[in-house]
């Protein structure tokens, strides 16, 4: 299923999902009735070797209309890293 995109010419945009290649050239407004223009717009592309990314924009544009409720702010973590003394900077590193 494919979602394709009209615009009102008082309504502004709205969407229809219609099987690959079948939507029609325009459509009828939900709102008002009137026949709308399909507008041609980027589709939604996602690439597998970028989920880090696509995780992080997808997790702030639901925060954007469903923030998360926390009872307090995060805490702190102590940093494991121990600083470098003269004696430790000569040892290898991996």
């Amino acid at each position: 299923m494919a979602i394709y995109e009209y615009r009102c010419d008082r309504h502004d945009v709205f969407e229809i999902t219609r099987a690959l290649g079948t939507a029609p050239p325009s459509a009828e407004c939900p709102e008002c009735g009137a026949m709308a223009g399909r507008i041609i717009s980027l589709p939604s592309v996602r690439c597998g070797a970028r989920t880090g990314v696509l995780a992080a924009i997808d997790r702030a544009d639901k925060s954007r209309f469903e923030p998360e409720v926390v009872s307090a702010p995060p805490r702190k973590r102590r940093s494991n890293v121990i600083p470098l003394t003269p004696q430790l900077a000569r040892l290898p590193r991996p």
